[in-house]
């Protein structure tokens, strides 16, 4: 066989979908569910096609597209990760929520509830400062990974960084995910902080999440 072509690109709209299964599975990372299955409630192909919405909404947030960049292997999408400044993060994501929801036709009522489903993460979650630069929502399908595609998309967004004034990198991920760790430490990030709360662990089973950083 030959050998796969590699390549990396910025995600578009017509990859909405590959990012949607990008983001459940990096928010599962080991464990059976991440935010948004239990944030939404929802069986999984609901949840997908609800964070495909968000990852082409008019609202930029962090599940946005525009946001992310694709490693490639022969041509089609196999592992992604979104980067980009943490300020704003929080409220994007709400309103990016808020907007979906609306055009979905949903009872008006119902973005408040997911936020409620949702702030079980709240004691827990570490991002570091608002003038961090953050990588989040790294992913590779099983099928690819072991080929150093999430270390070379981790180069690119620190080389974005950089080249947009940031001096600190962040990445954040639920304690127990090895694999996760034993890959950013790779790519040069180390411990930072970490937050525990049982609450967390009684609805994930992980028992909450560490941040690792890294000058850029």
């Amino acid at each position: 066989m030959g050998r796969s072509l590699q390549a990396i690109r910025p995600a578009r709209s017509e990859d909405a979908g590959f990012i949607a299964r990008n983001i459940l599975a990096a928010q599962r990372g080991p464990r059976p569910r991440g935010w948004f299955d239990i944030a939404l409630g929802w069986p999984e192909p609901q949840c997908l096609a609800f964070i495909e919405r968000i990852a082409t909404a008019d609202t930029p947030s962090w599940w946005h597209v525009s946001k992310f960049i694709i490693a490639e292997v022969d041509g089609a999408p196999a592992a992604a990760l979104c980067a980009l400044p943490a300020a704003g993060t929080g409220a994007a994501a709400r309103l990016a929520i808020a907007e979906v929801a609306e055009k979905a036709g949903l009872n008006a009522s119902e973005p408040a509830a997911i936020f409620r489903r949702g702030a079980y993460a709240a004691g827990c979650w570490v991002q570091g400062g608002e003038g961090d630069w953050l990588i989040e929502h790294v992913a590779s399908q099983p099928a690819h990974r072991g080929r150093g595609l999430v270390q070379a998309l981790i180069d690119r967004a620190l080389a974005a960084g950089k080249a947009a004034g940031f001096a600190q990198a962040s990445i954040t991920f639920l304690i127990g995910n090895d694999p996760a760790e034993r890959c950013y430490a790779k790519a040069g990030f180390a411990f930072a902080e970490e937050k525990r709360d049982p609450a967390f662990e009684a609805v994930t089973g992980a028992p909450g999440f560490r941040r690792f950083a890294r000058a850029i």
